[in-house]
C-alpha cells in the first residue's frame, strides 16, 4: 500500500525555513524534488549530497560522472557534498559514511535530509531508521504522486534529462540516450513505470528548473556493466 504524500514541508508559521540537505543522483527525481523544495518559501537548501563509487568516480546505478555532477551543482549554485564508497560497499560501511554526512549536516544547522523517492516503501524506511535519533527529519516531496502525471508534470515544467541506464531485463538497451519525453513515455512497454522507480531506468538531468542554463554533453557508446547498460555521457568542454 502507497503512503498518503508527505506533509513533512508544511510552512511552519512564524519560524526559521527549514534548512534541507538533498540527496543527489544527478537524476530527474531528485531534480524535481530540489524544484519543489525551492519553491517553497519555508524550506532553504543548504546543499546537494551524492555518493559515488571510490574506484570509477561515478554514481552507483546511474554511472554519471563526478564531472557532470559538479556541473548540475554549479548550473543549480549549490554545493556538492560528496562520500566515495568502495564498489562493492558493505552495508556498515555505507552507515558509517551517512553517519559523518549527518553530522555534517547537523554541524552546518540542517534540519532535514530530503528525497526523491516516489512510492518503494522500503526504502523510504530505511532512510528513515537511518535518521532515527539524529535530530534530522526525512523528507520526502514527491511521495505517493502517481507516475505518469507526476512524467508529464516534470516535462511540462522544463526538466530536460536523457535516459543513461536501463536494466536490460526490463528495457531494451536502444533507449539510452535519448530524451525523457513525452514521446519516450509513449514507447515504454507495458510494466516500465513512467518514472523508472522499480529500477528500469535512471536519467541524467541536463537542464530544468532552477539551472542557469543547459549543460552541454555527448554521449559515447555504450557501456554494460553490473548486469546494466550504461550511456556513456560526457561533458563538452565549455559545457
Amino acid at each position: 500500500m502507497v503512503s498518503p504524500p508527505s506533509d513533512s514541508i508544511a510552512p511552519r508559521r512564524g519560524a526559521a525555513p527549514t534548512r534541507v540537505i538533498v540527496a543527489w543522483s544527478g537524476g530527474k527525481d531528485s531534480a524535481w524534488a530540489l524544484a519543489r523544495l525551492r519553491a517553497d518559501p519555508s524550506i532553504e537548501v543548504l546543499a546537494l549530497f551524492t555518493t559515488v563509487r571510490a574506484d570509477d568516480e561515478r554514481v552507483v546505478m546511474h554511472g554519471t560522472s563526478r564531472a557532470l555532477l559538479h556541473a548540475q551543482a554549479d548550473a543549480l549554485g549549490l554545493p556538492l557534498w560528496e562520500a566515495a564508497l568502495p564498489n562493492p560497499c558493505p552495508n556498515e560501511v555505507y552507515e558509517a559514511s551517512m553517519a559523518a554526512v549527518v553530522d555534517r549536516a547537523r554541524s552546518v544547522g540542517a534540519d532535514a535530509f530530503a528525497f526523491g523517492d516516489l512510492f518503494l516503501e522500503d526504502i523510504r524506511a530505511y532512510r528513515e531508521r537511518m535518521l532515527a535519533g539524529t535530530g534530522l527529519r526525512a523528507l520526502f516531496p514527491l511521495w505517493g504522486e502517481a507516475t505518469g502525471p507526476l512524467a508529464s508534470a516534470m516535462i511540462d515544467g522544463g526538466l530536460r534529462a536523457l535516459l543513461v541506464a536501463v536494466d536490460p531485463s526490463r528495457l531494451a538497451p536502444d533507449f539510452l540516450g535519448r530524451g525523457f519525453d513525452r514521446e519516450l513515455l509513449a514507447e515504454l512497454p507495458e510494466g516500465v513505470d513512467p518514472c523508472g522507480e522499480r529500477g528500469e531506468f535512471h536519467t541524467l538531468v541536463i537542464d530544468g528548473p532552477g539551472f542557469r542554463g543547459p549543460l552541454a554533453v555527448a554521449t559515447d557508446g555504450v557501456v554494460h556493466h553490473g548486469g546494466h547498460a550504461y550511456a556513456d555521457v560526457r561533458l563538452i568542454d565549455g559545457g
